[in-house]
């Protein structure tokens, strides 16, 4: 594990006593805490080190060598574990009515300890009065003899049932049932998806940090906001993953909005501090020493803020000697989407397939539309279908895509949904390399695998495909049923096989052809693009669409190549079918060409 990953799951303070053994063990060994340029010397140290916000104290090394080696070997046991509820917004659900609950639990636990305070100060009003009467003459008091039984009543009785009532501790029922559910609770891995899902999604569909922090997503309208906090988190979660430039955008927007006197628990100190360096990450040293001039008016005394200050003179002053250039004052505009590059990516369509997803970059004409028809289709006169033929429309023309309306009904879904839920796993993707079956960044939803024999809807819907395609599903894969979660999606990929990893492709051959049913409407994003051809199409409850991912050749047809957008708002529910190769010798023969 890297030590910043170390850092982000672990903490400061472990990693403190981890790194520290390390140096003390072996010398050789130097470390860096993201946030401080290696080499810049702190005042409190008087000497050159890597991380001058790391404080060493001086321990046994026996006792260290042992916190060593147990964390190490927690960090190797613990890794594993994987965070899956933010992959899919049905799963989320639960956590409403489970925070529902926990509300209503601590509700009764205030009500309860409002209850043992008001008896409490009942007790104490009644022996205020009693002690102001009884002080005053206390001879006077006790020689009444009911007054002196009742004194030794109180004293022996009822101060004890006093002591056991304070003693109740109303925090059991709430303690006992937050315990239970935290088993179910997000965890960092959960958190730290959902922060990068809205970073995807700002880089996707161009939406700056306001427009997040302020809930004015297109087309909606929400009370949701971000605070000055959440936005801090948010830079945050970027810096540990080394986003300096998503790092920037929100560390920026944490700071706006307390400039504009909102309150929040950071300090404008502690925004400064990560905002600086990451403008100096991306490289704009000017920014960089304006922003920690600020961060050193606002604490002079700062641990690194000076240090960190002449670095950055330092660097600029030997920059602009090398290219024979005078200085020039940073640019007074704030730091805004587009202020700074995007890095680029592993993704070479990256460009084409966001904007696809935005609705542009469309390649559809007016003489491909005239190309595009709507008919009635009843499966090469399939009884089944004759009656009650199937709308179909053109999406494109070529690689011909249709789209079928009215495919399933509200009550199917329903059933198909409610039977896939307690189902639903984290999707995989198969490693390119290894051919095994993973997770992956690029592909954040939940699927489910649903057999005929689970419902009989689910075999209606088979034989439906089965007859409006006019091919076998004996040999395709079950039904797929997908979730996606915050900011899901699906990066470009090919749903035929380019390697023969998977053992059923020498049995059913590869994968001809994908019937995609749309099981919700979406109201903002969850298009299905094909960045090759420059087609989107947009989810429509209740239809589906359908192309072939091979020639008749066998050949894969790498036109095909495609994405699921990421959701911007709302949930998205698809089920597929995966058709595949074998059995479909007569329904879809050979053809003469390579393409055909």
């Amino acid at each position: 594990m890297s030590l910043r990953l170390y850092w982000k799951h672990y903490g400061p303070s472990v990693l403190r006593e981890v790194l520290y053994v390390a140096a003390t063990e072996n010398p050789s060994l130097s470390y860096s805490q993201p946030g401080v340029p290696s080499g810049v010397r702190t005042a409190s140290s008087g000497g050159t080190v890597s991380d001058p916000r790391l404080k060493v104290i001086g321990r046994d090394r026996m006792r260290k060598s042992c916190i060593l080696w147990a964390v190490l070997w927690w960090c190797c046991s613990c890794w594993t574990t994987q965070a899956e509820i933010f992959t899919s917004i049905s799963q989320m659900t639960d956590l409403i009515y489970t925070e529902k609950e926990l509300v209503q639990s601590l509700r009764e636990y205030i009500k309860a300890e409002e209850s043992k305070l008001a008896a409490v100060k009942s007790w104490a009003n009644k022996l205020d009065d009693l002690t102001k009467v009884s002080t005053s003459d206390p001879e006077g008091y006790l020689g009444h003899p009911v007054n002196a039984y009742k004194l030794m009543k109180r004293l022996n009785t009822e101060w004890t049932e006093l002591e056991s009532l304070v003693l109740q501790n109303p925090s059991d029922g709430f303690i006992s049932n937050i315990s239970t559910h935290r088993q179910y609770f997000p965890d960092e891995e959960d958190a730290t998806g959902a922060a990068k899902a809205l970073m995807r999604l700002q880089d996707t569909y161009q939406l700056d940090s306001e427009a997040f922090s302020r809930g004015k997503l297109p087309g909606v309208h929400s009370d949701a906001f971000l605070s000055v906090d959440d936005c801090y988190d948010m830079g945050k979660t970027a810096y540990n993953e080394a986003d300096y430039y998503h790092a920037v955008l929100w560390m920026q927007q944490a700071l706006k909005q307390l400039d504009a006197a909102e309150e929040a628990v950071v300090s404008k100190a502690d925004i400064l501090d990560y905002l600086s360096y990451s403008v100096y990450q991306m490289g704009d040293l000017p920014r960089a020493i304006e922003l920690t001039r600020r961060l050193v008016a606002i604490d002079s005394s700062h641990q690194r803020a000076g240090g960190n200050l002449r670095y950055f003179e330092k660097l600029l002053f030997k920059q602009l000697n090398e290219m024979n250039q005078a200085y020039e004052p940073p640019s007074e505009e704030p730091i805004q989407l587009g202020t700074y590059s995007r890095p680029k990516d592993h993704l070479p369509e990256r460009e084409t397939y966001e904007a696809l997803c935005r609705g542009e970059g469309q390649k559809m004409n007016e003489a491909r539309r005239s190309r595009l028809f709507c008919r009635y289709q009843d499966g090469q006169m399939n009884p089944r279908l004759l009656l009650k033929p199937m709308k179909e429309e053109d999406e494109w023309d070529s690689p011909h895509i249709v789209r079928y309306l009215n495919i399933l009904s509200d009550e199917e879904i329903g059933k198909i949904k409610e039977l896939a839920k307690p189902r639903l796993a984290r999707a995989t993707v198969r490693d390119p390399k290894t051919g095994v079956l993973t997770t992956a960044n690029y592909r954040v939803s939940k699927s489910a695998w649903l057999e005929a024999e689970d419902d009989p809807v689910i075999a209606r819907v088979n034989q439906r495909i089965e007859d409006i395609t006019g091919l076998t599903v004996d040999t395709a894969e079950l039904l797929q049923v997908a979730n996606y979660g915050v900011g899901g999606q699906y990066e470009p990929h090919y749903d035929f096989s380019r390697r023969p990893f998977d053992s059923n492709l020498k049995v059913d051959g590869n994968r001809l052809a994908t019937f995609l049913n749309y099981m919700s409407d979406v109201e903002a994003g969850g298009a299905t693009v094909f960045p090759d051809f420059g087609a989107a199409i947009w989810p429509r409850k209740g239809t589906a669409v359908f192309w072939y991912n091979l020639f008749k050749s066998g050949e894969g047809d790498y036109r095909t190549r495609h994405a699921a957008c990421p959701v911007l708002v709302g949930s998205k529910w698809v089920s597929n079918k995966w058709i595949h190769e074998r059995g479909q010798e007569f329904r879809r023969p050979c053809g003469l060409t390579e393409v055909d």
